[in-house]
């Protein structure tokens, strides 16, 4: 008998609240120590202590904001659902809209989720939503639902990532990276003070928070910059994570638009909103790639559409 692992996906629905307080939780623990514990009252020794506090501590602060404001961000934005009632577009030039693939309206939710060259424009039907799926639109067992353009469920953000928090998640990753290894460099000398004969200042506590943190950090630095790299590099490609997979075995893609279009399709034309968990007004007019249903192809791949 097969394993069905979406059984467990009720369970993961209920470990929401509990993730949330965890990150929390880490955060809190590196504020303690970082602000409260070591640079905070090195602030006031003065000479070399007080200007590396000054270093240290309004980098923190800048990048601790930008995170949490990216992290809840992705937590509280609406990946994007299929609008109720959307219909394919009728294609004008043929009189009708493309027709349904068998497998596609019949067969089993995986089957149609296939991608291929020409399978791109064919209309989609998801048995679980009952409703037709745009582009790029992936069912997730997790939240019940069809989301638009979905890379996958993230369990740390406790919601799935898709075409209106993807940006979002993609500068939550980029400022952990950066407030980790900003966390683990202030931390270094008090990390390598435990293993020499120099003098620590603080309680048996504090350092035993300074280490773990340090070692939390450090972890995390390394863990988020793989995921950051593999993020970037589908940004670059114009694809998700799930495309990624199911187009191993096709040589072309019809969204790659050249690295500049893909990387405006994700955050905009405005280089004031690149960093920022945020969208322009203009951009969400102009790029319909933001708005989830509507994504430009190749015309030389589309020329290869059969009629």
């Amino acid at each position: 008998m097969a394993w069905n692992v979406f059984k467990f996906c009720t369970a993961l629905r209920a470990l929401g609240s509990v993730i949330i307080v965890f990150v929390l939780g880490i955060v809190s623990l590196t504020y303690y120590v970082v602000v409260l514990a070591d640079y905070g009252p090195s602030l006031f020794l003065g000479g070399l202590d007080s200007l590396l506090s000054l270093l240290v501590l309004p980098l923190f602060h800048s990048l601790l904001v930008m995170l949490l404001w990216s992290y809840f961000s992705v937590v509280l934005t609406d990946p994007g659902g299929v609008p109720p009632n959307w219909r394919p577009v009728t294609d004008e030039e043929r009189g009708e809209a493309d027709s349904l693939v068998e497998s596609e309206y019949n067969g089993s939710d995986l089957a149609s989720n296939r991608l291929d060259d020409l399978d791109h424009q064919r209309v989609r039907f998801c048995q679980k939503c009952n409703q037709f799926k745009p582009p790029r639109c992936h069912h997730c067992s997790v939240c019940g639902r069809c989301i638009l353009k979905m890379d996958h469920h993230c369990v740390w953000v406790v919601n799935c990532v898709g075409a209106f928090n993807y940006k979002y998640f993609l500068l939550f990753l980029f400022y952990t990276f950066l407030e980790t290894t900003v966390v683990t460099l202030s931390l270094l000398p008090y990390f390598i003070a435990f293993f020499t004969e120099g003098e620590i200042p603080g309680t048996p506590g504090t350092l035993a928070a300074t280490f773990i943190t340090f070692i939390l950090n450090f972890a995390f630095a390394l863990s988020v910059m793989g995921f950051l790299i593999m993020h970037l590099s589908l940004v670059g490609a114009n694809t998700t994570t799930i495309e990624a997979y199911e187009k191993k075995t096709t040589p072309k893609w019809h969204y790659d638009l050249g690295r500049s279009i893909n990387f405006e399709q994700v955050f905009g034309t405005d280089k004031r909103y690149w960093f920022i968990p945020a969208y322009s007004e203009e951009d969400l007019r102009r790029i319909p790639a933001l708005q989830g249903l509507e994504y430009p192809t190749k015309p030389e791949l589309n020329a290869l559409r059969p009629l």
